[in-house]
């Protein structure tokens, strides 16, 4: 399987995983939100912009801890919108759908403009035009702020299965997560921030133990179809899909509670306007 079709199925499968992204992903991003949000340090009564929303963990926390005035998620995603929507019913919140290099907003309105697990998913040559869009939207004086899983060395449950992956097929390491995002690096966030001429861009780091209930907790989320791990995984033949599985239960650490405890890092980066 060539590395643009892991990409194109990623990308349709996108399009209807609400559902198959909170297990695998969602769940520990709702951990990461509320300390993102409270290390932005925006005033309450703020208008708010959530960039690529996905289901909702940003909109959440914000809701929960910083009494805004007004949120919209944007997200290319309706699906993605439609499980957010259910999720959160909250009057205060309102939902777009629209493209993070073309911001379907007015510019200068917003104290705020978030992006939660958004800019490894834009190619590199369009970062500049969806951080310069994010810019465009906010205030003067506002804050513009994203965070990123570390997918280089802070994401292990990725990691683990990546290097179960490669030790039984090489040509795994074509699509290895740990080696496709560049700007997953507080250096990378730091200047991406800078030559967006934003003021005073600092990075920081925020760390969870993900405590996964089984092994089946950690195993079944790869088979809902989201994601390059999992079109990987769902790629393969059921002889070939067996060995991963159990070469991943025999190498994984296991707690005596049965639960299987892994390390995540994500990296924040945020500026003003």
């Amino acid at each position: 399987m060539s590395d643009e079709t892991i990409q194109n199925q990623h990308t349709a499968h996108a399009a209807t995983a609400g559902d198959a992204y909170e297990p695998l992903t969602g769940r520990w991003s709702r951990q990461i939100a509320p300390a993102f949000v409270t290390w932005l340090d925006v005033a309450g009564g703020a208008r708010w912009l959530d960039v690529g929303r996905g289901t909702g963990a940003l909109i959440q926390a914000v809701l929960d801890t910083e009494n805004p005035a007004e949120v919209i998620g944007v997200d290319p995603s309706s699906s993605f919108i439609a499980y957010a929507r259910r999720q959160i019913p909250d009057p205060r919140v309102r939902y777009e759908v629209g493209d993070a290099r073309d911001l379907p907003v007015a510019s200068n309105q917003y104290n705020a403009v978030i992006a939660g697990l958004v800019l490894n998913h834009i190619a590199g040559p369009d970062l500049p035009a969806a951080v310069s869009e994010m810019v465009r939207a906010a205030r003067g004086g506002g804050v513009v702020g994203a965070y990123v899983w570390d997918y280089g060395e802070g994401m292990e449950p990725r990691a683990q299965f990546w290097e179960a992956a490669t030790t039984l097929d090489p040509s795994a390491a074509a699509h290895d997560e740990r080696t496709r995002y560049a700007i997953c690096r507080p250096d990378a966030l730091q200047r991406l921030f800078e030559r967006a001429r934003l003021n005073a861009v600092e990075t920081t780091a925020f760390e969870i133990t993900a405590r996964f209930e089984s092994f089946d907790d950690y195993w079944n989320p790869f088979l809902a179809g989201y994601g390059i791990a999992s079109t990987y995984l769902l790629g393969l033949a059921g002889n070939q899909r067996d060995a991963l599985r159990n070469h991943l239960r025999q190498t994984l650490p296991l707690s005596n509670d049965g639960t299987v405890p892994l390390n995540i890092r994500a990296w924040g980066v945020q500026g003003v306007k």
